[in-house]
């Protein structure tokens, strides 16, 4: 299996797993994940603009010369009452079912972070859904911890 960055050219393979992703997201927690109508077709500029952006990491898995995963994140600017002037953010991690537990996220995860370390960025962050334990496994096993808790509460009007 290969990791390699993504090019535009890529966009249109990566789409179908973003639309897992939603979906996946959506049907463990719809009030915090309440997608519209194809929320892919959305990303595909964003993704276009990250296969093409310097501080920006969007790498591609590739198996049997198809596509089987992809992380996508991004350097942030940090609001302007912290020392830290910007860090990082994975906001899309995928890899198709039939490719999980070889090992795939992990290494798309620590290139992601060499990636990071390369520009000079000093803070790495992500969400997970509360209900992902094995993703919250597998980023700890990265060197990532809790930092945060997010709550919500649904206020009916």
């Amino acid at each position: 299996m290969l990791i390699r960055p993504a090019t535009i050219e890529d966009v249109p393979a990566v789409l179908p797993m973003v639309s897992k992703i939603c979906a996946l997201h959506e049907s463990w927690d719809s009030a915090k994940y309440g997608f519209i109508r194809h929320p892919e077709q959305r990303y595909e500029k964003w993704l276009g603009r990250l296969a093409n952006q310097d501080r920006s990491v969007f790498l591609i898995a590739e198996a049997e010369s198809k596509l089987v995963g992809f992380i996508a994140a991004t350097v942030m600017e940090e609001i302007p009452i912290y020392r830290l002037q910007d860090f990082a953010m994975i906001h899309d991690l995928w890899v198709e079912p039939e490719y999980r537990q070889q090992g795939l996220a992990r290494q798309m995860v620590m290139l992601t972070v060499e990636r990071f370390e390369q520009m000079g960025v000093k803070q790495i962050r992500l969400d997970t859904v509360a209900a992902n334990e094995g993703a919250r496994r597998l980023f700890a096993s990265c060197g990532f911890r809790i930092s945060t808790i997010e709550m919500l509460m649904e206020v009916s009007q």
